[in-house]
């Protein structure tokens, strides 16, 4: 670990790269300007896709004079990735990638990233920061239950963990009973997963008989999928530990993007001596002053093997550019409440899967696993909401009149919370499909 100095000649140990972690802000934006202008050169004259698209839109690396010189140039969006597959916006040779992930390809063609030695040193860099931040050091082990593979996630974690000498327990995703098992006789104090297989694994233990909250585990780290405070609330409870949030997607680096400090847990510090952050309106494009709630748009300014230039993410989140309490200089953003391309429109209500948990985590008589199902009944478009009973509620579900009261209390509740009437079905426990990876929670009918 790199030890860097306070003021005083005191290094603080919650913090990994003190040097960078807390640049004055004017400093910070000077080296986001040269990193920039270093990166759009490189791009413009290694990646034929970003000589065409700067052509097109009229600029060129020397347009960026300042910072905000940026929005005059194009987005990049996922659609581009894949009309580029597989190797299309690489700025380095083959020769110099030493490491190639790729999303799962639910949609089209996957994306697909690559990796110099000094890009994963980065990344390596960046997932040690993270951990730093939530307390965790050469003393703690790491239970990693993100997948490993062309999933960044694992090997992401992994390579974090390792950073900063903390022991790793490799134990990707899947497999419950033996992770639980894991969990027992390793005794790790921290772990390393999605929010919802927590939620699994918390259930699983439960049902084994396993008193999770006798575990070691003090710290956790989840992240690839939005989540709610409620379900924050709902895993510590289950698991007696202290959860923190991790952003990251592949396309920019993978998790280590933003991370959440164990002295505020008030957003997660973006590393913007690594990516510059843009808030923009998805509909207009135009970019937002921090605070307002809009798409977050990454630039990279440090990747040698896949550059981004302005990159859609589609999450939907907010900067906030007050400083913390931890001594980071580093904007921080929100908890993502859902993404643009996942947004349902139910009678013209936007509604986010994350607003409809927030809802349901918490309410007693019901587990926090759910699916939405969406639907058209002649020009019209309907939402179902089914959510777990408890196995004490199931087993006195004889009380019609009880289980009718909290139908009737969901409804309400949507209702007043989002704006839309949906129709309420209570299902049996363990009946919804659980989650070894990122959760599935919307079905829509309207499409097939």
């Amino acid at each position: 670990m790199q030890t860097f100095l306070k003021a005083g000649g005191e290094p603080n140990p919650m913090i990994y790269n003190e040097e960078f972690e807390t640049l004055p802000r004017e400093a910070l934006e000077a080296l986001q300007l040269k990193r920039l202008q270093q990166v759009a050169s490189r791009v413009y004259h290694n990646v034929g896709f970003y000589k065409k698209s700067f052509d097109r839109a009229g600029v060129t690396p020397e347009s960026l004079k300042t910072l905000d010189d940026l929005k005059r140039f194009p987005f990049t969006t996922k659609q581009d990735l894949r009309d580029n597959y597989p190797f299309g916006l690489f700025a380095a040779p083959m020769s110099n990638v030493v490491r190639l992930h790729a999303s799962s390809g639910t949609t089209g063609a996957s994306t697909v990233v690559g990796y110099t030695k000094r890009d994963i040193d980065t990344w390596a860099e960046l997932m040690g920061r993270c951990f730093v931040a939530a307390g965790l050091t050469k003393n703690d082990v790491i239970h990693n239950a993100y997948g490993y593979g062309l999933f960044t996630g694992g090997l992401g974690a992994h390579y974090g963990a390792e950073k900063i000498g903390a022991s790793v327990v490799p134990m990707s995703g899947g497999n419950t009973k033996r992770q639980i098992m894991i969990l027992q006789d390793f005794r790790p104090t921290a772990i390393c997963c999605t929010p919802s297989y927590a939620l699994n694994l918390a259930e699983q233990g439960r049902a084994m008989g396993v008193d999770m909250r006798s575990l070691a585990l003090r710290v956790g780290v989840f992240g690839a999928e939005p989540w709610s405070e409620q379900m924050r609330e709902e895993i510590e409870k289950a698991m007696n530990l202290k959860a923190f949030n991790i952003y990251g997607l592949s396309e920019i680096m993978g998790p280590g993007v933003a991370m959440e400090c164990d002295e505020a847990r008030d957003g997660m510090h973006i590393f913007e001596d690594h990516f510059l952050v843009e808030t923009i309106d998805p509909k207009t494009g135009d970019v937002l002053p921090p605070g307002s709630e809009g798409e977050l748009v990454f630039t990279t300014l440090t990747k040698e093997a896949f550059p981004l230039i302005r990159y859609r993410t589609r999450d939907i989140s907010r900067l906030n550019p007050a400083s913390c309490r931890c001594g980071r200089t580093h904007y921080r953003m929100g908890r993502v409440m859902g993404r643009s391309d996942d947004m349902l429109i139910i009678r013209g209500v936007n509604v986010f899967p994350s607003q409809i948990e927030a809802v349901l985590v918490g309410i007693e008589g019901l587990e926090p696993h759910y699916q939405l199902i969406v639907d058209r009944e002649g020009t019209l478009d309907t939402l179902e909401v089914q959510v777990e009973l408890t196995e004490k509620q199931f087993d006195g579900a004889d009380e019609v009149k009880g289980l009718q009261r909290l139908e009737s209390q969901l409804k309400k509740d949507m209702k007043d919370y989002l704006g839309i009437t949906a129709k309420i079905k209570l299902v049996e426990p363990k009946t919804i499909q659980r989650s070894e990876g990122k959760a599935s929670r919307v079905i829509d009918k309207r499409r097939l």
